[in-house]
């Protein structure tokens, strides 16, 4: 079992504003799937880079993907159109991070605002030069925005955690049962 930090563990909190960032690219041929919109892949890739200097900023140094989930895709990406990907970190645990993103497409050549068209929320451990596991500062919520954020990301979190445990108490029972030959 694993003790609580002390108060003399405890980095120094750093604001959502710290590490905040956006990164854009306009979408090019080169990106398109089957169908000739932007390949799902990429706009992934884009997300994984966005929410990993968001990871680096906040915990100041080395931290890799753990986990995605709840990626959304809304609405298509067509070549031509400048992708936003906008992420921040929205809750902090000893050494992870959950990052929340953002995608917004606008046609590049237009002055209309920019669509959602996809969100995520990932899960980053900061690592040290070994790979092992290294501790964060804690996440500062700044608006109520940040705040409801942070709640939401310790529910997320509390369901990561419950499915994990599910999946590995069927997956150890299912290996118990493996052994037994059953008589018809």
């Amino acid at each position: 079992m694993s003790q609580q930090p002390s108060a003399a563990d405890l980095l120094p909190g750093k604001p959502t504003s710290a590490s905040r960032t956006t990164l854009s690219h306009i979408m090019t041929g080169n990106d398109t799937n089957l169908l000739g919109t932007v390949h799902g892949g990429v706009i992934m890739k884009l997300v994984d880079d966005a929410a990993g200097a968001v990871a680096g900023r906040h915990s100041g140094g080395p931290a890799v993907t753990a986990s995605m989930d709840e990626m959304a895709f809304l609405e298509p990406v067509r070549v031509g159109d400048l992708v936003h990907v906008k992420a921040q970190v929205n809750w902090t645990g000893r050494s992870s991070m959950e990052i929340g993103v953002r995608v917004l497409a606008e046609r590049w050549n237009e002055s209309t605002p920019a669509t959602q068209v996809g969100s995520a929320y990932l899960v980053f451990a900061a690592v040290d030069a070994d790979g092992k596991p290294r501790q964060v500062p804690p996440v500062i919520p700044e608006t109520d925005r940040d705040r409801r954020r942070y709640e939401e990301a310790q529910i997320r979190r509390t369901h990561r955690l419950a499915r994990r445990r599910a999946i590995k108490e069927l997956r150890e029972r299912g290996r118990a049962g493996e052994g037994r030959e059953t008589e018809d």
